[in-house]
């Protein structure tokens, strides 16, 4: 790279090369940044009066950095939390430059005093026994769109998978047995930092997902959505929601409660903390009893 100064040669290395192939990142967490740098490049392209390709990394002061934080909270709405996500990207960008070209140390380092801002952390949702019961209890299994909610609703809690994980999902990730035996079922998911974990599935979630697959070729998402397309996340997440709201009409503390896929894997965790405690039919694979007591209070285990 003969001009140093070009702001996009460097989003262009920063994105491709540095957070593909040397960072390895995640797909969402590289859709992310990317997602990122194209708000602070509009923002910078509209503050500064330029075209987005005549922008240079000079363009990018602290000032303007400030204002562009102040402008996702105050325009856009954002959260601290997101607010800090995307202050992360800049730092990240500033960083990489920095290392590849002495000359931008000093403005590297004047980006990276831009401080995150503090923020409250929410308390941890789960369900109890009782709403976990009713929500798996809440899609009509007599139709075809209400076994798959049920199938995908009892995988989450079985397995405690993030929904996009529950959402890239293929056949091939599963290993049913004939025999309907919790410790011979399995799936394999591909998680957070391509990492790759196993969990045993249930008889339960075992014959709900066997009522899913039947002729379907292993390469094939799980749990497809009405037009037969790959469930997202995002569908995971409205889908869960609209249950949650069905089933809250007639259990009121629910109702205060902001329930989503994340809080479903809260929900794992926290019962696998307490397995005495929640032996349902809807889970008869918990039902596990424990030689000793626990010596504290357990504190759940997955974020």
């Amino acid at each position: 790279m003969t001009d140093t100064t070009k702001l996009g040669p460097w989003v262009r290395r920063f994105l491709l090369e540095h957070l593909v192939d040397e960072r390895n990142l995640a797909r969402n967490t590289q859709r992310s940044y990317r997602d990122s740098l194209a708000l602070l490049i509009s923002f910078l392209a509209a503050t500064v009066r330029k075209e987005v390709d005549q922008l240079i990394v000079g363009d990018i002061t602290a000032e303007r950095l400030r204002l562009f934080l102040q402008d996702l909270e105050q325009t856009r709405r954002c959260s601290v939390a997101t607010r800090n996500q995307r202050l992360a990207m800049v730092h990240a960008l500033a960083r990489f430059i920095a290392e590849h070209s002495p000359e931008h140390i000093e403005w590297g380092g004047a980006i990276r005093t831009i401080p995150f801002k503090k923020t409250m952390k929410r308390e941890i949702t789960y369900l109890e026994k009782a709403e976990m019961d009713a929500l798996l209890a809440a899609p009509d299994r007599r139709t075809a769109q209400g076994q798959r909610d049920y199938a995908l609703l009892l995988f989450l809690y079985n397995t405690g998978a993030r929904a996009d994980e529950a959402a890239q999902l293929t056949i091939g990730n599963l290993e049913l047995a004939q025999a309907q035996t919790r410790a011979l079922s399995s799936v394999r998911i591909h998680g957070k930092g391509n990492k790759l974990r196993r969990c045993p599935l249930w008889p339960h979630t075992v014959s709900a997902l066997t009522a899913l697959l039947a002729g379907r070729p292993a390469d094939e998402h799980v749990f497809l959505n009405r037009c037969g397309q790959p469930i997202t996340r995002f569908g995971i997440h409205t889908m869960v929601e609209r249950y949650v709201k069905r089933v809250a009409a007639k259990l009121p503390a629910l109702a205060s409660k902001r329930v989503s896929p994340h809080s479903l894997r809260h929900t794992t965790a926290t019962h696998l903390c307490a397995p005495e405690s929640i032996s349902t039919p809807s889970a008869p694979g918990w039902a596990m009893s424990r030689s000793t007591p626990p010596t504290s209070t357990p504190k759940p285990i997955w974020r």
